[in-house]
């Protein structure tokens, strides 16, 4: 039976992954030290910890592989195109703006994907936050699971 005491560790233990926004990887550090402590009180939190910690080891991953594939774009096109703006100021003012390299475009598509994938896991975690708390099961879209 799953009472109002499990569900509020399990709704806490999706919260904690906020925890990044105060130290260094606290959205995995919280979450894994809240499970292991609690893991044996009830499969209830036994299984929202395990979602927990699975979905914020996949959106490392994922901002890992993003991250990776931004940075070839943003080099070649810093060091291709330099002068992308270029302003003189006390003889007169001018600027000066080039074309963009297409390469920039890609990375900027990228690092607009990394923030939607931003704004997304927030809206997944407070679901699944409120999915804990109505004493509900819930999967994270798109996650690997690497603990079973």
């Amino acid at each position: 039976m799953v009472t109002n005491h499990h569900k509020n560790l399990a709704t806490f233990i999706h919260l904690s992954t906020f925890s990044r926004f105060i130290f260094p990887f606290g959205n995995i550090i919280a979450p894994i030290v809240l499970w292991i402590t609690n893991k044996d009180k009830s499969d209830f939190i036994d299984a929202h910890g395990k979602q927990a910690i699975n979905f914020q080891f996949s959106v490392l991953l994922y901002a890992l592989i993003i991250g990776a594939a931004c940075i070839p774009f943003f080099a070649f096109s810093v060091f291709n195109h330099f002068d992308v703006l270029d302003i003189q100021a006390f003889e007169g003012i001018r600027i000066n703006i080039s074309k963009p390299s297409p390469l920039f475009y890609i990375g900027g598509s990228l690092g607009l994907l990394a923030v939607i994938g931003f704004i997304l896991e927030i809206i997944f975690i407070i679901n699944a936050s409120l999915k804990a708390k109505d004493g509900e099961n819930y999967n994270y879209p798109l996650t690997i699971h690497f603990i079973k």
